[in-house]
């Protein structure tokens, strides 16, 4: 789909926010209070929605496992709670200075979380 032409129109790339710890690597929140949290990262995503940034993205479970090489598989991956990847998000925003004000509105601070912003890549140009 072409890009729309005209003043109002603001080239935008994509983004991705890595979310690391926060309330879902936590142990001890009770149901409420992480019920309470899930609410805000919804209303954070619809008001990114709200604001024309395509943004989809997930939480992540489990442990997972770690894949180096062909033939070593192990369980984890086991880092410190707070540097585990908890989920991502892809946005899209002016420049990369527009995506780390998108991730300061972001729930994951509360518990102690942090963001990653990267750039993805556009190989259609």
């Amino acid at each position: 789909m072409p890009e729309p032409e005209g003043e109002d129109h603001v080239p935008r790339s994509t983004f991705m926010l890595i979310f690391r710890g926060g309330a879902v690597s936590r142990d001890g929140l009770s149901p409420s209070e992480l019920q309470a949290h899930v609410e805000k990262w919804y209303r954070w995503s619809e008001e990114l929605a709200g604001q024309g940034r395509r943004n989809t993205g997930t939480a992540l479970d489990g442990p997972g496992a770690t894949v180096r090489g062909r033939d070593l598989v192990t369980d984890g991956p086991y880092a410190e709670s707070k540097d585990l990847v908890t989920g991502s998000m892809i946005i899209e925003a002016a420049s990369l200075e527009d995506a780390i004000e998108v991730a300061r509105g972001c729930p994951t601070y509360e518990f102690g979380g942090s963001v990653e912003v990267r750039p993805i890549q556009d190989y259609r140009i």
